[in-house]
């Protein structure tokens, strides 16, 4: 079993909003791979089962909002007795990103994240897979974030702009590709194809 969760915040408030760039990603693979099946009010979440190249897997939006994210997430994975490691995918908003953007890690740091902190809360490690969209602004002084006049708050629950549709669209396909590829051929793989924009291939 595969556990493939994207954060977000539940109801219609939230939807396209930067925040809910990993429900987007999972909406994704649901419509690849289970389009026909219902969703399941499992582990306080929304979930549903589906098999990529043969591997049972499950697409998880955790309800509880963001930053409770970790109870969904752990409930799962001592459920099925999963390797957080090995057999989790965390797909997740990243304000330091360019919209557009993805990066894949085996592990790391927050940096900042409501959602990612309680998951390392709940799960006791941050040594478990991730999937980072890029939802940041690219500003005059060549950074990236949130926009100067808002709150990070404000920022990331604020839907995206026409304009950065287009650049969005591609990226949530290519993360709900490189989920199908941690599933089927390892994070590895995923890394060295998918991040393969950095300027070297990345190493788990």
């Amino acid at each position: 079993m595969k556990l493939i969760v994207g954060l977000g915040n539940p109801g219609p408030q939230y939807t396209k909003t930067r925040h809910n760039a990993g429900f987007m990603v999972v909406d994704r693979l649901v419509q690849r791979h289970a389009a026909s099946e219902p969703a399941k009010a499992r582990f306080n979440a929304s979930t549903v089962e589906a098999t990529i190249s043969g591997e049972r897997c499950m697409f998880v939006k955790p309800l509880t909002f963001m930053n409770r994210s970790g109870q969904s997430v752990a409930e799962a994975v001592r459920f099925f007795k999963l390797e957080p490691y090995t057999d989790l995918f965390v797909i997740v908003d990243d304000l330091y990103l360019p919209v557009g953007g993805l990066r894949l890690r085996p592990d790391g740091g927050t940096a900042g994240h409501n959602g990612l902190a309680d998951i390392q809360r709940a799960l006791g490690a941050d040594v478990y897979p991730r999937c980072r969209v890029g939802v940041g602004l690219k500003r005059e002084d060549g950074s990236v974030g949130k926009h100067p006049l808002m709150d990070q708050a404000d920022f990331v629950l604020q839907r995206f702009t026409e304009e950065e549709w287009p650049l969005l669209e591609p990226a949530l396909d290519k993360a709900a590709d490189a989920s199908e590829c941690f599933v089927s051929k390892g994070l590895a793989a995923a890394m060295n194809k998918f991040n393969a924009s950095d300027g070297a291939k990345s190493k788990p």
